[in-house]
């Protein structure tokens, strides 16, 4: 398997609720893109960030998250987003970010997350990623 995937892309335009007193988005809102991205990435897929499977819910819990900021960006400002994958491992997947505005690399970020059973009432249980993401994962790095 040849790492990263980077053909998941996706844009978004800076609502003033993204920003801070300054005019700039808030360091925190980042955190919400790279979840939002990971979501959209998940749907094309075709499944979820809540996937039944084998009568349980999976999900994806976060082990790390990360953002270095470049560059400032501000209300009406489109960003475009590029998602990675530079690992996968039997239980986790490694999402790297890349926030351009106008060509211009403005942030990175970087999740860490583990596939998990997440059923109401029960402890969390980390399971292998099921095959059927895994293949869609593998196939979507050969287009």
């Amino acid at each position: 398997m040849s790492f990263p995937i980077s053909d998941f892309q996706t844009k978004r335009i800076i609502e003033f609720s993204d920003t801070d007193m300054a005019g700039i988005v808030h360091f925190s809102r980042f955190f919400i893109f790279m979840e939002t991205t990971e979501h959209e990435f998940l749907r094309s897929l075709g499944t979820s960030v809540a996937t039944e499977f084998q009568g349980d819910t999976i999900g994806w819990p976060r082990l790390s998250a990360t953002c270095d900021y470049l560059k400032p960006i501000k209300f009406e400002d489109q960003i475009d987003i590029h998602l990675s994958i530079t690992r996968k491992g039997t239980k986790t997947l490694t999402y790297c970010f890349e926030f351009f505005h106008q060509l211009e690399t403005v942030a990175r970020g970087e999740l860490i997350v583990i596939c998990c059973i997440c059923n109401p009432g029960q402890p969390l249980q980390s399971i292998p990623i099921p095959n059927f993401i895994s293949e869609r994962i593998e196939a979507k790095s050969k287009n």
